[in-house]
């Protein structure tokens, strides 16, 4: 098995970006059928109560790992710039870093998520016929943050050295295990929720472990190691001021997710259930979103780190309009064509599937507008610009979708509250397009000028 390293330096921009992003959106694929497997086992196995406590239980998780998975965003941009400027020295520090950095989070954060994660459900209002199952589940998980962390980081470094498709591999490990896990624990052994993820945190531990064995065995020039090391702290210093920034966001944006579940919560448990399986589908159909988002990071930083300026002016608007396009086509097809096939393999429910079709007419018609805005905003992560996007990614959601999506509920109707996430999609890409007029894009463009 040989590494697959994609130099994005030299050659066609599109051509590139695809081959490293089509490994990218397969494992997405994988990655989301964790979840999706869970969802739809325990919707034809368990009940609608169930399926909501899956669905309400991943934003508490989020909310506490975001940071910390922000912060492994960072180190992917940082590998990306010293393997585009061929610095070996950085790339064996950052990496070394990186693998005690694992530890170092997951560790505290698996006993933390015991005392908060019942906190946050409380405060979101899930239903008492919701409530013991979701703390089951959200309990279970934690004990799967040492191998959701260290394959999120793992990949992460891959994905900065240009190796995309290797994680591919790793997911395609877990997501089996995964899959039969969840056949013996709760279609076979009745363990509901807590079978569920049993499944999927100890296919994420699958995962990690295949990572390392591969980063040790294919890049040995890394130095990697399974143990913890010593911290540079010039490197951890670099890691923090990249990526505390895009994990604060994250954390700031899970907030905001808390509070918009809160508004789905006081519809109950069928409409919970329901806008599980819409977000589901919603999901399946936008993987080329984060994929193209992916690629556009890694062409930016190894870009920046080579100097190649023009380039990155060319894939700075190009990438992110692509993204649209795809998201635009496919949001469209699944909408109006297949989504009353797609959630009937989720619930046989008649009142969850009509809730399910609903989130998906009042969201995935405009998530062109999301991918368009994501991947302006991942580009500029990719060259080290995090403090506009971030700002921007705070407006979108305190400013826009949370007004609005109350506004809905108190004024309009509850069922049509997820119309709210399409509104904050057209402020963001708006917002976001107004990224071409800054002073460093503006910089990027006259050096790129001064190249030709």
């Amino acid at each position: 098995m040989r590494s697959k390293k994609i130099d994005m330096t030299k050659g066609p921009i599109l051509k590139l970006v695809f081959l490293f992003a089509l490994p990218i959106c397969v494992g997405n694929v994988l990655q989301m059928l964790y979840n999706t497997v869970d969802s739809i086992i325990i919707g034809n196995f368990c009940g609608a109560a169930s399926l909501a406590a899956v669905g309400t239980s991943a934003q508490p998780v989020e909310m506490i790992l975001c940071i910390f998975l922000g912060l492994g965003t960072g180190i992917s941009i940082l590998i990306s710039q010293y393997a585009g400027a061929k610095d070996q020295e950085n790339l064996k520090k950052t990496v070394n870093t990186a693998s005690a950095f694992v530890y170092m989070c997951a560790i505290p954060l698996t006993v933390l998520g015991f005392f908060i994660g019942p906190l946050i459900l409380r405060f979101m209002g899930v239903p008492e016929d919701t409530w013991s199952l979701a703390v089951t589940y959200i309990d279970i998980m934690f004990l799967g943050t040492l191998g959701n962390i260290g394959y999120n980081i793992n990949a992460g470094i891959l994905r900065g050295l240009g190796d995309s498709s290797s994680s591919l591999i790793f997911l395609v490990i877990s997501c089996v295990v995964n899959i039969v896990l969840d056949m013996i624990f709760v279609a076979g052994l009745h363990l509901d929720v807590g079978g569920a993820a049993a499944a999927t945190s100890i296919a994420m531990f699958c995962s990690w472990f295949f990572s390392v064995w591969y980063i040790k065995k294919k890049y040995p020039e890394l130095e990697f190691r399974l143990r913890p090391g010593r911290i540079d702290k010039s490197v951890m210093k670099d890691i923090v001021s990249v990526g505390l920034p895009l994990g604060l966001n994250n954390s700031i944006y899970s907030i905001g997710h808390i509070l918009m579940q809160g508004l789905i919560n006081a519809q109950g448990s069928v409409f919970m259930a329901g806008c599980v399986v819409g977000n589901k589908v919603n999901g399946i159909a936008n993987v080329a979103i984060t994929s193209m988002s992916s690629a556009g990071t890694t062409f930016a930083g190894q870009n920046l780190g080579a100097d190649e300026y023009a380039r990155l002016r060319k894939g700075g608007k190009l990438i992110p309009f692509v993204s649209g396009a795809i998201t635009c086509v496919s949001g469209l097809i699944v909408t109006f064509l297949l989504s009353p096939y797609i959630v009937r393999i989720f619930t046989s429910d008649r009142a969850v599937m009509d809730v399910g079709i609903l989130y998906i007419h009042c969201i995935l018609p405009f998530s062109w507008m999301y991918a368009i805005f994501n991947g302006i905003i991942c580009y500029a992560n990719g060259l080290g610009e995090v403090r506009y996007p971030t700002i921007i990614n705070i407006l979108v959601l305190w400013a826009v979708r949370i007004p609005c999506g109350y506004f809905i509920s108190y004024f309009i109707d509850g069922r049509y509250v997820n119309a709210c996430v399409a509104v904050s999609f057209a402020f963001g890409m708006i917002c976001m397009m107004a990224f071409y007029g800054t002073k460093r894009w503006k910089e990027i463009c006259r050096l790129a000028g001064q190249m030709q």
